[in-house]
C-alpha cells in the first residue's frame, strides 16, 4: 500500500473537476421530472464500479477492440458536446424507451463515469498509485451520491429560472470542455498518423 495524502488530494480534485456533478444538476433535475424517481444509490454504485473497472482494464479493453485512447476521448467529446447543446438550447436529444433505466443511463454513464472521466483515469494511472486513485473515486462518488439524493431540494431552492440560468452557463462550460478535448485528441490522432506515414 502506498497511500499518500497529496496524491489522494490531487486525484480527487482532478476527478471532481472532470465529473462536474454540480454542473450536471440541471440534467439530473430534468430527468427526475421525466421519470419521477432516480435511484441515487444504484447510479452511484454503478458509476463507481465502471470507474474502478476501467482503471484496471480500460486500456486493455480499448486495445482489444482496436481503439486508442485518443479516439475514445474524441468520442467522449461528442457526447459532452451534445449534452451541452441540450443544456444551452433547452432541447431533448436523449430518448429512452425504458425511462426507469435513467439511473444507469445517462446518469451513471455518461454523466458521472463518462468518456472524459474514464480517459482521465487512464492518464492518472500513469502518474499516481492505483490505491490513491481508488480512494479519490470513493470520495467523489460519496459527494455524487449526496448531490443526487438532494437534487430535488436543490431544484426547488433554485427554482425554474435559476435552474435555466445554471443549465445554460454550465452548458457553455461543457461545450468549451468538449471543444478542448476534441481539439487536443484530434491533434494527437493526426500526429500519430503522420508518424506512422513517416515510418512507412
Amino acid at each position: 500500500m502506498s497511500l499518500d495524502f497529496r496524491e489522494i488530494a490531487t486525484t480527487t480534485m482532478v476527478l471532481f473537476a472532470v465529473i462536474d456533478i454540480l454542473g450536471g444538476i440541471p440534467v439530473i433535475v430534468s430527468l427526475r421530472n421525466k421519470v419521477g424517481h432516480i435511484q441515487s444509490g444504484k447510479a452511484t454504485i454503478v458509476a463507481a464500479c465502471i470507474m474502478v473497472a476501467f482503471l484496471f482494464v480500460g486500456e486493455e479493453i480499448l486495445n482489444l477492440i482496436g481503439i486508442d485512447v485518443n479516439s475514445f476521448a474524441v468520442a467522449g467529446a461528442f457526447i459532452i458536446f451534445f449534452l451541452a447543446i441540450e443544456m444551452i438550447l433547452g432541447i431533448s436529444l436523449y430518448k429512452d424507451d425504458e425511462p426507469e433505466s435513467a439511473s444507469i443511463v445517462p446518469i451513471a454513464f455518461p454523466l458521472i463515469a463518462g468518456a472524459g472521466t474514464l480517459t482521465s483515469l487512464l492518464s492518472l494511472r500513469a502518474e499516481y498509485h492505483v490505491e490513491n486513485i481508488i480512494v479519490a473515486i470513493i470520495l467523489n462518488t460519496i459527494f455524487v451520491y449526496l448531490v443526487l439524493k438532494s437534487s430535488g431540494r436543490i431544484g426547488r431552492f433554485l427554482g425554474k429560472s435559476g435552474l435555466s440560468v445554471i443549465r445554460k452557463v454550465f452548458g457553455v462550460i461543457l461545450m468549451a470542455i468538449a471543444v478542448k478535448l476534441f481539439a487536443a485528441n484530434v491533434h494527437q490522432l493526426f500526429a500519430i498518423q503522420e508518424t506512422l506515414a513517416t515510418l512507412k
